[in-house]
């Protein structure tokens, strides 16, 4: 056995033993994400119609009139009218982030939102009539919701384990989350090894899997090319090596 394929073997072996079982757990979680459909990781077939209400420009107040309702001698960044539970809406945004929905006829201030507030916004964004179970609220980000800012978590009784996220800053629904998703969402973290924020597919763990995975695959080939001239070089041998001759009986 030569130097260059005595070598070849141990770097196969060891790697291989290393990174197997991310590998496996690679090919694993892309069987998983593949089979279940994407529209039902992210309950998209219980979202409801949104409703088509047309905005009349001569009832709206004005953009000051809802910067200064929402956020009192602050810049605003931005501010945009949109409809936000079938009603027109300012959304005030100023520096930094932080948001407030204006009532874009009247002037009032809806958020942030109430408990029963957060209920009726989840329930309008789903698509029946399920039972609500329990309704949760969050100071910080959860590991399920992983969005900025206070929530309010609504689970409903569906079969599925969905569970709407409703910011209590912009009263929007910010995260859909189901039990599909949390089958997914773990082979997922699987898959790009990023096992806190579960969202970083540039971590150096996973890079330095994938390198060593790569290598054990060119190991592998240069063993195999490495065998193949081995018995090439065996059979040649033995088809020149003389024949031993037929003794009469």
């Amino acid at each position: 056995m030569t130097t260059l394929l005595r070598w070849t073997i141990r770097v196969h072996k060891w790697i291989a033993l290393i990174v197997g079982i991310q590998i496996v757990l690679w090919v694993m979680g892309g069987v998983v994400m593949s089979v279940i459909p994407i529209e039902r990781v992210r309950g998209e077939h219980n979202i409801a119609e949104p409703a088509s209400t047309p905005i009349d420009p001569a009832t709206v107040i004005a953009i000051g009139q809802a910067a200064e309702a929402a956020f009192p001698g602050l810049p605003v960044r931005t501010a945009h009218l949109q409809l936000w539970q079938g009603q027109p809406v300012w959304n005030v945004v100023v520096e930094g982030g932080r948001s407030r929905l204006v009532d874009a006829v009247t002037g009032e201030v809806i958020t942030p939102i109430s408990r029963d507030r957060a209920i009726e916004i989840a329930v309008a964004d789903y698509a029946g009539d399920p039972e609500i179970s329990a309704v949760e609220y969050f100071e910080e980000p959860t590991w399920e919701s992983r969005r900025p800012g206070p929530t309010w978590r609504i689970n409903f009784n569906d079969g599925e384990g969905t569970r709407i996220y409703v910011s209590e800053t912009s009263g929007l629904v910010v995260a859909r989350r189901n039990d599909a998703w949390r089958l997914y969402d773990f082979f997922w973290m699987l898959h790009i090894m990023d096992y806190q924020e579960r969202e970083n597919f540039n971590n150096p763990l996973v890079i330095t899997a994938a390198i060593f995975a790569l290598v054990t695959v060119f190991a592998g080939f240069v063993l195999l090319i490495l065998r193949m001239q081995r018995l090439l070089r065996m059979a040649l041998a033995n088809r020149k090596a003389p024949r031993p001759k037929k003794q009469l009986s």
